[in-house]
């Protein structure tokens, strides 16, 4: 039988007040991307996340991002690397602290669309991604989109794991429509449950201008702030069943 992973991006709390529907998204994915104090979340929001993680069964990534609560990490800055090694790592360590049998990293926002093309904040994720390894005795993969965190993450002796999206529109490069860009965002549950069983069945995305995609993506995401992202998740996973793929945590 085929698998692969869902995720969604959660804990993502601000003021104390969640941006999406944890509960419900947890009920349908096998991955949960956590929120460790950068652009989102705090204590409470972490290890109310990682409760549910461990009573639903779902996997714990970390979702370290700039820190950047005003902008929600959407903005890229520039730090030295060595600053950003370290607001990682305190990030990661935040969450682990909060309870987290962490198995994966995903950057957040900004910071994700940074390390595909800056080698050096590529380099810093990763290494703060290996500080954290070590303290936990396992290497942590790295999830993300192809580009420069690939070889980042395998000089740091860790693995790399492929993202595909189903709510974010793709450019034929295989890269993302920009924010606020025609086409950056899908509404339809129905069209992001196809999109879903033809990555999963196919390695195929469809991008804005109709180019066919490849991508060897391993896990799927549907972003918990979206709209109507709970309806999509279920049908989604209600999608992928019907066709015979397993959905399941790689790590």
């Amino acid at each position: 039988m085929m698998a692969i992973d869902l995720n969604a991006d959660l804990g993502e709390t601000v003021a104390g007040a969640s941006t999406a529907d944890d509960a419900g998204l947890f009920e349908l994915i096998s991955s949960a991307s956590v929120a460790c104090g950068g652009h989102a979340g705090d204590t409470a929001s972490m290890r109310e996340a990682v409760a549910r993680a461990l009573a639903r069964g779902v996997a714990v990534g970390g979702h370290p991002s700039y820190p950047d609560r005003a902008g929600f990490g959407r903005v890229r800055l520039a730090m030295p690397a060595a600053e950003l090694r370290a607001a990682v790592t305190d990030q990661l360590g935040a969450l682990v602290a909060a309870g987290a049998d962490l198995r994966y990293v995903k950057p957040h926002g900004a910071l994700y669309h940074a390390v595909r093309d800056d080698p050096a904040h590529a380099g810093a994720v990763a290494a703060a991604v290996a500080d954290v390894s070590a303290r936990l005795g396992r290497a942590l993969p790295v999830l993300g989109l192809a580009g420069e965190i690939e070889g980042a993450a395998a000089r740091a002796g860790l693995g790399f794991r492929l993202e595909a999206f189903l709510d974010r529109g793709y450019l034929a490069d295989g890269s993302l429509v920009p924010r606020g860009d025609p086409g950056d965002l899908l509404h339809d549950p129905a069209e992001v449950a196809s999109r879903a069983v033809h990555l999963a069945t196919d390695g195929v995305v469809v991008a804005v201008d109709g180019m066919r995609v490849r991508t060897d993506a391993v896990s799927l995401c549907v972003h918990g702030d979206s709209p109507g992202a709970v309806a999509m998740a279920r049908a989604v996973r209600d999608a992928l069943v019907a066709s015979g793929v397993e959905i399941q945590a790689p790590w």
